[in-house]
């Protein structure tokens, strides 16, 4: 049997005070809203009355977090999958105001289209499509949840809708604790829903 349908999920709020970016960096968790928007995504999955029988998440500490909801609302275990993790970045641990002002970090911001300051989007968008095909066809039919991040649920979107992958990170829509939901008929993604079931949080560190 193969899934039904894949949910990228995004995580809740961070409890970020220093207001920098994250990305991979270990020890950044969900605030206590965070994890109430962990809980309004999982609720809304279980409302369209599909069952779900896989669960992956980034192995990220807020992506862990953010799955414990589904995980007990549907009786599965998180398996953890670092081709849905945060991409890199050079910019970790810095507050991007401060950083795009310091003419030594320009350099790399020289080559958006890549981008030249981390992962390139193109290997962001294949291994996050490599992980959602193995859990497709691995799937004892029902749906897959995914929890993953920002920028590579993004991506995949842009990637699977045959965008160009090169884009303004300001402007994508991938609210936190939102869901995209995505078929695959043969070989062929597609998306066909969006939903953001949790009340905006504070969306701060994102890559």
């Amino acid at each position: 049997m193969v899934a039904s349908r894949l949910h990228l999920v995004r995580h809740g709020e961070v409890h970020n005070p220093l207001r920098v970016l994250y990305g991979r960096l270990p020890g950044y968790h969900l605030s206590e809203t965070g994890h109430q928007m962990a809980q309004a995504a999982a609720a809304h999955v279980a409302s369209l009355g599909r069952p779900v029988t896989g669960l992956r998440c980034s192995p990220l500490e807020r992506a862990q977090e953010s799955a414990e909801p589904f995980a007990e609302r549907f009786g599965l275990t998180a398996e953890l999958d670092a081709r849905i993790i945060e991409p890199t970045n050079v910019f970790e641990g810095r507050r991007m105001s401060r950083a795009l002002r310091d003419p030594r970090n320009w350099w790399h911001l020289r080559r958006p289209s890549l981008p030249s300051w981390g992962e390139a989007y193109r290997s962001i968008a294949d291994r996050v499509q490599e992980a959602m095909d193995e859990a497709w066809d691995a799937a004892d039919d029902g749906d897959v949840v995914f929890v993953s991040h920002q920028a590579p649920i993004w991506i995949t979107h842009l990637a699977i809708a045959g965008l160009p992958l090169r884009h303004d990170p300001r402007t994508r829509r991938c609210a936190l604790s939102s869901v995209t939901s995505f078929e695959r008929v043969g070989d062929v993604w597609r998306e066909v829903d969006y939903a953001e079931p949790a009340a905006a949080g504070i969306d701060l560190g994102a890559v």
